[in-house]
């Protein structure tokens, strides 16, 4: 199959698209980013890479961190994990804060920013260095090491992030967050903060797609635990959106509110894609269409 000519031409029909949704303006850093930005990368499992627009270009990749963080906290505390934080989608939005009561502050899943939080606390207690040592590990993920935090965005999201302190409040009540405040959250805007190309997303995502193993073979997690982040992917990766993405796209994926998108067929690709322009919902708008479009024309999906 010319998967370069199948991206080219999904590039083409929606570069012009006159819809292109909204920019998250509630970061103030990411209110000015280009709407018109627009990239595609794959990355097929034996190695190949096709590329189109914008894919080299770096973004905040914001909510896509918290599946890199999650796996992160698996490979240290293993099933543990999941006393602290379910695997059920919420239906909800990202930073829904009523679910969290109802439940006895056990958010319903790793990927809505309270679950995120509860996994930064892991490994703010597991980690030395949090912040210098996940950096690392995303570094070591995609052999890459330019990969860096924007602290101006990790600054931004701090001043602004009024539901994610109540969030994290909230959380500390019920007895679920050990360490302080402060520094929980402190972590989770930085690693919120990662900025990232599609090209280099689709390396860090390498392992999900490859059993655990990175592009140099190395080991990072196990083979069963890539099928449950998988599983957690595709079902609560996009927030109230994940049974549309489920239902168009057919892929695990994460999105993010800098307009980024990490999908993956197990065994056989990475697929990326940036498009600042947000829908309704806080996925990308031409990202979604894009990957829809995508195991369309191609017929790759998993189901």
């Amino acid at each position: 199959m010319d998967y370069q000519q199948v991206i080219n031409n999904i590039y083409t029909n929606l570069k012009n698209f006159e819809n292109k949704g909204t920019v998250a303006s509630y970061i103030p850093e990411l209110a000015g980013v280009d709407i018109n930005a627009f990239g595609i990368h794959l990355k097929l499992i034996n190695g190949l890479d096709f590329s189109v627009g914008n894919a080299q270009q770096q973004f905040s990749i914001q909510s896509i961190s918290k599946v890199l963080s999650l796996s992160k906290a698996f490979s240290l505390v293993q099933n543990k994990l999941w006393s602290r934080v379910g695997v059920e989608p919420s239906g909800n939005p990202f930073n829904y804060l009523t679910l969290l009561e109802q439940e006895n502050g056990i958010p319903r899943n790793p990927l809505i920013n309270a679950g995120a939080i509860v996994i930064a606390d892991v490994l703010v207690s597991e980690l030395k260095n949090p912040k210098e040592d996940f950096l690392k590990y995303v570094r070591a993920l995609t052999n890459d090491d330019r990969i860096t935090y924007n602290y101006k965005v990790a600054q931004s999201e701090k001043r602004t992030g009024f539901k994610n302190f109540a969030i994290a409040n909230l959380l500390k009540s019920f007895g679920n967050l050990d360490n302080d405040i402060d520094t929980v959250l402190d972590f989770y805007f930085h690693q919120c903060a990662l900025e990232m190309s599609c090209v280099q997303l689709s390396r860090a995502f390498y392992i999900f797609a490859n059993h655990g193993k990175c592009l140099k073979n190395k080991q990072y997690i196990s083979a069963s635990q890539v099928k449950r982040l998988n599983a957690i992917m595709l079902t609560c990766g996009f927030y109230d959106e994940a049974g549309d993405f489920a239902f168009d796209v057919g892929l695990p994926g994460k999105s993010g509110v800098g307009g980024g998108i990490a999908a993956l067929f197990p065994g056989n690709f990475v697929i990326t894609t940036w498009a600042p322009g947000l829908n309704q919902k806080g996925n990308s708008l031409l990202g979604m269409k894009a990957l829809e479009l995508f195991t369309t024309k191609t017929g790759r999906s998993i189901f």
